[in-house]
C-alpha cells in the first residue's frame, strides 16, 4: 500500500508533567501537566488515531484488528510496539518493569516492558538514572529498605541526542527537565520503588517493592547498544539499538534520502525540521506508519527521523 499513515497523540496530564510540547511541537496539549504524549499508541490505557487519508479517525487498535495486512499479516492478539514523547518538568519515580515471562504470570498476561529513549531537548544540568551499585540482591534489598537512595542509584548527566537502552528489570528514572522519545514494548506496567514521598490528592502514590525486588536485574549491566554514524553526504544514518522487541535507526537528512520499507511495517517519527516524505509534508511532532509492502521512501529537507522497525 502506497499510502503513509499519520497519528494524532492520546494525552496524560501526571503530577510530573510540563508545557514543553505545545511550545516544540505546537500539539493541543490539555494543561500546563502534560507529562506524556502516546504518539503511536494502540494500547487501551490510550490509543492514538489516524489523521486524515483512507483510514481518518480510526484507532491503532482497530487498524490492527481489522486490517492486518498494514502490517504483514503479522501474528499477534496486539501490536507490539508503544512509542511516546515526555516531557519531565519533575523528576519521575525511581521505577522498574518486568520482562515478558513475569508479566504473563503476574499482570494478566501482558507483554514485559523494555524501551528506550531519545533525548529530544534538556536543561544544560539535567541528569538520568540508570542501574543501581547494589553487588547482591541481599544487598539490594538492603539498601532499598534503609532509603540508602543516594548510594543505591547510579546517575549520569545527558545531553540532546543521548541514547538510552532500558532492558526489563533496569533500575530508571527519567528526571526533571527532559524532553525525549520513547520507544518500548506495548506495556503499562510499571513498578515504583521510590517517588520522592510526594502526596497526590493528599496521599502517596502506591509502591512496588515486593514486585520490584522480584524483577531487578542484579547486579546492574551496563547497556552499550549506539552503532557507528554513518555519513552518506546528503543524509547520515546511526542505528541507536537493534534488540529482540525492536530497531531503532536515527536519519539525519540534510538534502535527501532513500528509506527502504522491506519490514511487516515501520514507524517514523519526526523530531526535528521538516520536509517530504514522498509527496508527504511532514514537520517535526509527525508520528507516522508506514505500512507492509509501501516500498521506497523519499526523503527530501532537512529533518530528523527515528526510524523503527521490528
Amino acid at each position: 500500500m502506497r499510502e503513509l499513515i499519520f497519528f494524532e497523540p492520546y494525552f496524560k496530564q501526571v503530577l510530573w508533567g510540563g508545557h514543553r510540547m505545545r511550545e516544540t511541537f505546537r500539539y493541543p496539549i490539555p494543561g500546563d501537566d502534560t507529562g506524556e504524549a502516546w504518539v503511536i499508541s494502540a494500547n487501551p490505557h490510550g490509543q492514538s488515531v489516524v489523521r486524515g487519508g483512507t483510514y481518518d479517525g480510526q484507532s491503532l487498535g482497530q487498524l490492527w484488528d481489522q486490517h492486518r495486512e498494514l502490517f504483514g499479516n503479522m501474528d499477534g492478539a496486539e501490536f507490539p510496539l508503544l512509542v511516546k514523547i515526555i516531557d519531565a518538568n519533575d523528576h519521575l519515580s525511581i521505577q522498574v518493569h518486568p520482562d515478558d515471562a513475569y508479566a504473563q504470570i503476574h499482570e494478566n498476561g501482558s507483554q514485559g516492558k523494555t524501551e528506550c529513549w531519545y533525548i529530544l531537548d534538556c536543561e544544560d544540568d539535567a541528569d538520568i538514572i540508570i542501574g543501581h551499585h547494589a553487588k547482591n540482591r541481599k544487598e539490594l534489598k538492603k539498601m532499598i529498605d534503609s532509603g540508602q537512595w543516594d548510594s543505591l542509584l547510579r546517575k549520569f548527566p545527558i545531553h540532546k541526542g543521548d541514547f538510552f537502552y532500558i532492558p526489563s528489570g533496569t533500575i530508571h528514572a527519567i528526571r526533571k527537565g527532559t524532553l525525549l522519545l520513547e520507544v518500548q514494548q506495548n506495556s503499562d506496567t510499571t513498578y515504583r520503588l521510590y517517588d520522592y514521598d510526594r502526596l497526590q490528592d493528599g496521599k502517596p502514590r502506591q509502591l512496588h517493592l515486593a514486585q520490584s525486588l522480584d524483577v531487578i536485574t542484579c547486579p546492574h549491566t551496563d547497556q552499550n547498544t549506539r552503532g557507528k554514524e554513518e555519513d552518506h553526504g546528503s543524509y547520515q544514518v546511526c542505528t541507536l539499538v537493534s534488540s529482540p522487541y525492536f530497531t531503532v535507526n536515527r536519519w539525519n537528512v540534510k538534502t535527501h534520502a532513500a528509506i527502504s520499507q522491506n519490514f511487516p511495517y515501520m514507524l517514523i517519527d519526526v523530531t526535528a525540521g521538516s520536509g517530504l516524505l514522498d509527496k508527504y509534508e511532514v514537520k517535526a511532532g509527525d508520528h507516522i506508519l508506514v505500512p507492509s509492502g509501501y516500498g521506497m521512501i523519499q526523503a527530501q529537507g532537512v529533518m530528523e527521523l527515528v526510524v523503527t522497525h521490528i
